[in-house]
């Protein structure tokens, strides 16, 4: 593994080159300044570990780990997926289990290699699943788990965003949108989200019998009007974990509330982890 440091205002900013699957993981961690140590973990708080959506990427956080990183006083830690990013390429599609395979996969060598050994592991999309998969498959090593705009089962709702995206992606120079963050590989991540998700073996996809694993408590976070995905995710979420549930539905807000009103939300994942229950 191999890092480079920078040094953004408040936070010490640390890029690293994890080795996975014969090819090397793109990860960033932002710690804050104040840590005498330079690192969170030091001081007994786990550091928050972000999985991107299904054409994300550490980039594509912007400015929200460093905000996050001074707002808990807690390391923050993005990496891209294998296929993503800085990530090395990968020719495959995803298979059906590609969600809880990143559990045991790309996030296990993340967090060996940078010496992690608790954890608050937060989500976006379909990230947010892989969280919830996370959790499940560690628990004692998952001190909370945040999930933002999750799905936990395929609904129509998401398959019909799914389907208005790929249309207009095949628009001219749509994809390019993506080329800036994902470079070549920008045509396999469109493929990899919208061709697994649409793909009809992946159609009894469901965290159904997931959920009752985690034990740890939990923060659900979701856009009142999110075009990918109902409430109805909150409400199982809430309904088979077994650990506390905090709730925030956002009103008005859509599929990327961290991006829509990130203040707010920032605020109530600080609150959260500062008097989890």
């Amino acid at each position: 593994m191999t890092s480079t440091n920078r040094e953004p205002a408040s936070c010490q900013q640390t890029d690293h080159t994890v080795r996975y699957g014969g090819g090397t993981i793109h990860a960033r961690c932002w710690t804050p300044a104040s840590s005498p140590s330079g690192s969170s973990d030091d001081e007994g708080l786990a550091p928050i570990v972000l999985m991107h959506d299904s054409l994300g990427a550490v980039s594509l956080w912007r400015g929200l780990p460093q905000a996050l990183a001074i707002a808990t006083g807690r390391r923050v830690v993005a990496y891209d997926r294998l296929g993503f990013g800085e990530s090395s390429a990968i020719a495959a599609l995803p298979d059906p289990g590609f969600i809880a395979a990143e559990a045991r996969g790309g996030f296990s060598a993340v967090v060996d290699q940078l010496g992690i050994e608790r954890f608050v592991v937060m989500g976006h999309s379909v990230g947010g699943g892989m969280s919830i998969e996370i959790a499940a498959q560690w628990p004692g090593r998952c001190d909370a788990l945040i999930t933002i705009a999750a799905q936990t089962f395929l609904e129509e709702r998401t398959l019909a965003g799914v389907r208005a995206s790929r249309e207009d992606f095949r628009a001219p120079g749509q994809i390019d949108r993506l080329r800036r963050y994902h470079g070549d590989k920008a045509p396999w991540v469109l493929n990899a989200w919208t061709e697994r998700w649409l793909a009809p073996d992946f159609a009894g996809w469901s965290l159904r019998a997931v959920l009752p694993c985690v034990a740890c408590p939990v923060l659900t976070i979701h856009g009142e009007l999110d075009e990918y995905g109902s409430p109805a995710h909150q409400d199982l979420i809430a309904a088979l974990v077994a650990g506390p549930v905090t709730r925030l539905t956002m009103a008005g807000l859509g599929h990327g509330p961290h991006r829509e009103a990130q203040a707010e939300v920032i605020d109530a994942i600080a609150a959260f982890l500062a008097h989890p229950r």
